[in-house]
């Protein structure tokens, strides 16, 4: 099987189901967004030292990011066809379950922190920021067609879900996250 197929050398692209949708669609936005996500995670996870330390984030990270390729699946599903991976209330109970459990680990937050620290710290902060526009996406998808709730409520979660693993990381390997400066404190 060829990479290649040049089907989409004219601006189009194939949903699930076969059916031919602009590039440009809201549909493809959405569920490109969610790739673009999915590659920044990847590339933050390869940042990661290879410890046993990291093996809990890892195994998490695996199915998150299966999940985040599910959501992608239900969005490129055309509607009135059937969803091969519906992302569930379980998915996100997941995501909300490591958020308790990973930021209970963490100092509390003072001030706004400033997205940065380690490699890994900074670059699951960029999949945070991509995950909302892939989030809004959905959002403005929702406006043309039915998006599953779950699908939205998941994105909501899994931009928290980054932010607290960023915050994670950069504690774990012992990086200081940058912080919001008071008007003050520039003087």
């Amino acid at each position: 099987m060829k990479i290649y197929t040049k089907s989409g050398d004219k601006g189009e692209t194939s949903l699930v189901y076969g059916k031919r949708v602009s590039k440009q669609s809201a549909q493809v936005e959405a569920y490109g967004t969610c790739d673009e996500a999915n590659s920044l995670i990847g590339m933050a996870l390869a940042y990661l030292p290879a410890e046993e330390k990291w093996k809990d984030l890892r195994e998490v990270f695996h199915v998150v990011q299966t999940k985040l390729f599910h959501v992608g699946a239900e969005l490129s599903t055309p509607p009135g066809k059937k969803v091969g991976w519906p992302i569930t209330e379980d998915d996100v109970l997941l995501l909300e379950q490591k958020i308790d459990q990973w930021d209970a680990a963490l100092p509390p937050l003072t001030n706004f922190i400033l997205p940065g620290g380690s490699p890994a710290g900074s670059t699951f902060h960029v999949a945070r920021t991509v995950v909302r526009r892939a989030e809004r996406r959905a959002v403005s998808l929702q406006l043309e067609q039915e998006v599953n709730p779950t699908v939205i409520k998941y994105l909501n979660r899994l931009s928290d879900f980054l932010f607290v693993v960023a915050r994670y990381v950069n504690h774990k390997i012992g990086v200081v996250e940058p912080t919001l400066h008071a008007e003050e404190d520039l003087k």
